[in-house]
């Protein structure tokens, strides 16, 4: 049964505001969690990547708190990457401005004297990385004493990362009378102590298990040989519009888009040594269309939420099952599916397997060259038939 954001409770303006955006029907994490957030409550959503988790939090946000006093927010999103803190700023401020809300990302890797000015001037959500708001916190300029409404968004991701001290040393200055909205994609690694301290009888919402997740996405397994291995890469960018290739290393991905880029397919790529300014800028240039190819690695690739993703390119071998379904849902995102490809080489085909095996994928691994003109469409090719002996 469909709904409506109206229908939800959401404000008149909001309500507007998302239909100038063409937002008219409420993904199912929406659905699910944004009137139990108006009435007050806090929430727990069990939710994958690109499910609609931004609305189903910022909506309820925007619509509960007022304008907030200089260097006291009422809002409060917590997120692990700048990436993302950038990608929920560019959902929320559009939102904010439409009620006289002002929204803002703060994170490190840039200066602090503009985001202190910022916070000077009066901001009143605030979406930030767990470093940078100590840094601020600790010299002065900014308090979460104000915080009517605290956001954990990728939780998770946070664990894996290791900023749970650090995220715990925020929650312990958001003392006062708040509501907190938490989403991770799992509950384990310690997310589970974090519900039971700091959530208040939360009603808890799950939509899209992992298992939904594979079957959403079209998957193929390709033997390649390691001369004609990126030609193959090259083949597979060129017949989709947009590609998200993943790398084990940097170094990996800064090797694989020279390579690529002799093949004259224009790539980019994003990790942690590059300046903060030029992983911006690919990211915006993939987002928009103009850079057809993205290359990342693990960590970098934490904060991407691109809609239209075509193909996500597993180039080296993902650590094990669960980090092949981080990589790969990022093609699978709001009920479009999407192609996930792994390259294997020879005596990489026993950990595919493994993989396969987590997952209860029953896929051949078909051994493939450059000139096959079957990667041009990996969609249309159904390769059950034709596995390697």
């Amino acid at each position: 049964m469909t709904t409506t954001f109206a229908a939800l409770g959401v404000s008149a303006p909001l309500v507007e505001a998302l239909a100038a955006q063409g937002i008219l029907e409420p993904f199912p994490i929406q659905a699910l969690t944004i009137a139990d957030a108006l009435a007050g409550r806090d929430v727990l959503g069990k939710a994958k990547t690109g499910s609609g988790k931004t609305l189903a939090f910022g909506v309820p946000l925007l619509d509960t708190i007022g304008q907030a006093e200089p260097r006291r927010p009422h809002g409060l999103v917590l997120v692990p990457t700048r990436e993302l803190a950038n990608q929920v700023k560019d959902v929320l401020v559009p939102l904010g401005k439409s009620i006289g809300l002002k929204v803002s990302a703060f994170y490190g890797g840039v200066g602090m004297e503009p985001q202190i000015d910022a916070l000077r001037a009066g901001v009143d959500v605030i979406i930030g990385t767990p470093g940078r708001l100590i840094d601020l916190m600790d010299r002065g300029e900014l308090s979460f004493s104000a915080v009517q409404v605290l956001v954990l968004d990728e939780a998770d991701r946070m664990a894996d990362m290791g900023f749970l001290p650090q995220v715990q040393k925020i929650l312990h200055r958001v003392d006062g009378d708040h509501q907190t909205m938490l989403f991770s994609a799992t509950l384990d690694r310690g997310i589970d102590r974090l519900v039971a301290r700091y959530l208040n009888d939360p009603l808890s919402h799950e939509v899209e298990s992992s298992e939904e997740t594979v079957e959403e996405m079209h998957h193929r397994f390709l033997l390649v040989h390691q001369m004609d291995k990126v030609k193959v890469a090259a083949a597979i960018a060129r017949g989709v519009d947009r590609t998200l290739v993943f790398c084990r290393t940097k170094r990996g991905a800064d090797k694989l888009v020279e390579n690529l880029m002799r093949e004259r397919v224009k790539a980019g790529a994003i990790h942690g040594d590059l300046r903060q300014a030029a992983r911006e800028r690919a990211l915006a240039d993939f987002s928009a269309g103009k850079l057809p190819v993205l290359v990342a690695t693990d960590v970098a690739a934490r904060g991407i939420h691109v809609d239209g993703v075509d193909v996500v390119i597993h180039y080296d071998p993902p650590e094990d099952h669960k980090a092949y379904l981080h990589r790969s849902g990022r093609t699978a995102r709001a009920g479009e599916a999407g192609v996930a490809v792994m390259l294997s080489l020879w005596n990489e085909e026993n950990d595919v397997r493994v993989i396969q095996r987590r997952l209860q994928l029953d896929a051949p691994i078909v051994e493939v060259f450059s000139n096959d003109p079957r990667l041009a469409d990996l969609r249309a090719w159904d390769p059950s038939s034709e596995a390697v002996a």
